[in-house]
């Protein structure tokens, strides 16, 4: 079901095969952004993409291309590599994107978000998208907080986590090629934003880029990883496919209305 495999009839099929307007699509977002000196700046929509694609595999959704650029300005100039969006840009590609799947047919649309400086405008296109297409109903999700034992692994190390030991171990398990063995060892770098009031840019925070402890990464923990990430992911996906509105109303109902 990869949405730019499909040609415009079989999209059509899709959509109207779904009697009860429980058709979905899957929109994967990632970010193109330093990741210290031993994984590839393109992680986070790496991950985006593998997880969407698995969970394409095992569950009735179409899955959209994925969009590599996301809101990363926080990680400051001070490295090469960083291509960021700032947050209205991404708000205004996202609910672009999120007209187009509405006006394909589709009552579903679940963005999976890889990189955590993207939640705030991804909701805010949420929250637009929501108010103008009454029939469409949004989700967000977080690939490194899909659930609690997902959310502990990826914090394991640090609370401001970023190319730790839970990124290079899904890079070891699903994507090798991103992972520079040799700068493992000296790419650990401490979490300082303990008892900060501030949120300081990752120039103000690191001196390489990481935060964690990626010298502790294997290709085994990866694997377990991502198996519990594609796992609880089709769980969430798959209740919220069957889910309906707690109430029936229009968001453009009268005060007074019944309907």
């Amino acid at each position: 079901m990869q949405w730019h495999h499909m040609t415009w009839q079989e999209v059509e099929k899709f959509t109207k095969a779904d009697s009860a307007g429980s058709c979905a699509a899957l929109l994967p977002v990632g970010a193109t952004e330093q990741h210290g000196p031993h994984l590839g700046c393109g992680m986070d929509s790496e991950i985006a993409e593998k997880l969407s694609k698995s969970i394409g595999e095992i569950t009735d959704i179409a899955v959209l291309p994925t969009l590599p650029y996301g809101c990363s300005i926080g990680h400051s100039k001070k490295w090469p590599g960083t291509i960021a969006l700032q947050p209205k840009t991404l708000i205004d590609v996202v609910k672009e994107i999120g007209d187009w799947v509405a006006y394909s047919g589709f009552k579903r649309l679940f963005i999976l978000n890889s990189h955590v400086s993207n939640f705030a405008p991804l909701r805010c296109a949420l929250e637009m998208l929501r108010a103008e297409h009454d029939d469409l109903m949004v989700a967000l999700i977080n690939s490194a907080t899909i659930s609690e034992r997902v959310r502990e692994r990826h914090f394991w190390d640090a609370d401001d986590w970023h190319a730790n030991e839970a990124e290079t171990s899904l890079m070891m398990a699903v994507a090798p090629e991103m992972v520079r063995a040799d700068k493992l060892k000296e790419s650990d770098d401490p979490d300082r934003t303990e008892n900060c009031v501030f949120s300081h840019p990752v120039n103000r925070t690191s001196l390489n880029g990481v935060t964690g402890k990626p010298s502790e990464a294997s290709i085994e923990k990866g694997q377990e990883l991502f198996s519990w990430m594609v796992s609880d992911l089709s769980d969430v996906i798959n209740k919220g496919i069957k889910e309906q509105p707690p109430l029936p109303y229009s968001y453009h109902s009268p005060i007074n209305s019944d309907k």
